[in-house]
């Protein structure tokens, strides 16, 4: 349900409904008395009290409907704290289970160098799982209780997408070439640990969500003298209009927990989100501009650094500088 300070909402404006309620009934005696000794000169009185009783019929109009709305709201919360709770669930489940085959098989049997180097590898890929879903949850409570600590330095998003993409594709065991990069260096005065957590979580939905043979696009361009707009791209089935606004709400992911090949707790958007808000940042989800997929839009206060382009081999810039040499 609603948090403690979320409580404090409706229980006030239920209490106001109240005492609108006895107000509008209290009025409704007086004006029947009233309206009936109107001949006898209460009728300035009746007129008088009238218009304020339909303001409180008004006020009990929008009372009614604004519960409503949160009573809406408390139920979409319920639906999708209980999909995260099946994530969880099933995050830790499949993991720990994994680890537990492993370590069975490792003690029960003998095994050549190879094989147990192969299990060892799979068992470090389950904790890094495991360690990935506690970071995100921890991140998704630090939000809850941001305090700023003061360690804002100048970061150059060229550099730092750069190192993000290196991470994900390691993550993946991808080849960075499937990441196209073209990159205008440009300077963000932030925290480099919130510029990691948005970027990486950014390519890491374009990355899981992209093709069978993913292609991710990242680009960089200053969006006038003070701001700088950075688009991820994948190359995925897309993101419907209805569900562009609420894929940024916690815990929320599409289609039922338990029948999802995708890995997540619906967290990682909601983290993006409400950092590039603390930045005075946007952000814009929109179709990608060739064939189909989804494009994360950024834009972020910021300061270009110089005229050349970082590109990778490959990319269109590097072909366009190529012809022009």
């Amino acid at each position: 349900m609603f948090g403690l300070k979320s409580l404090k909402l409706p229980i006030t404006l239920g209490v106001l409904m109240i005492m609108a309620v006895i107000a509008l009934t209290v009025g409704w005696v007086l004006l029947s008395a009233f309206g009936a000794s109107a001949d006898r000169g209460w009728a300035p009185l009746y007129w008088t009290l009238l218009p304020v009783g339909g303001a409180f019929f008004f006020f009990m109009l929008i009372g009614v409907v604004t519960y409503l709305t949160l009573s809406v709201q408390a139920i979409n919360l319920n639906r999708r704290q209980s999909n995260f709770i099946d994530s969880v669930t099933h995050e830790l489940k499949s993991p720990l289970a994994s680890l537990k085959l492993y370590l069975q098989t490792l003690s029960r049997r003998r095994l050549s160098e190879q094989e147990q180097a192969d299990f060892v590898r799979f068992m470090l890929d389950d904790v890094e799982r495991l360690d990935a879903l506690v970071n995100h949850l921890l991140d998704a409570a630090r939000l809850e209780h941001r305090v700023e600590d003061g360690d804002l330095e100048d970061i150059d998003i060229a550099k730092n997408l750069q190192q993000c993409v290196e991470v994900v594709c390691s993550r993946y065991r991808l080849p960075t070439d499937i990441v196209k990069l073209d990159l205008v260096p440009c300077i963000v005065h932030a925290r480099a640990v919130d510029l990691d957590l948005i970027f990486r979580n950014l390519l890491d939905n374009a990355v899981k969500y992209a093709s069978a043979d993913p292609v991710v696009e990242v680009s960089t361009r200053p969006a006038g003298e003070d701001r700088c707009t950075i688009r991820i791209s994948d190359n995925g089935k897309g993101i419907p209009p209805s569900l562009r606004r609420k894929i940024f709400g916690r815990f929320f992911r599409r289609g039922d927990e338990l029948e999802r090949e995708a890995k997540g707790l619906g967290l990682g958007l909601y983290i993006v989100r409400t950092l590039v808000r603390g930045l005075r940042g946007t952000i814009r989800v929109r179709d990608r501009e060739a064939g189909t997929g989804t494009t994360f839009e950024v834009t972020l206060p910021a300061r270009p650094l110089a005229r050349r382009s970082l590109v990778t081999p490959g990319s269109e810039s590097a072909a366009k500088e190529t012809r022009t040499a």
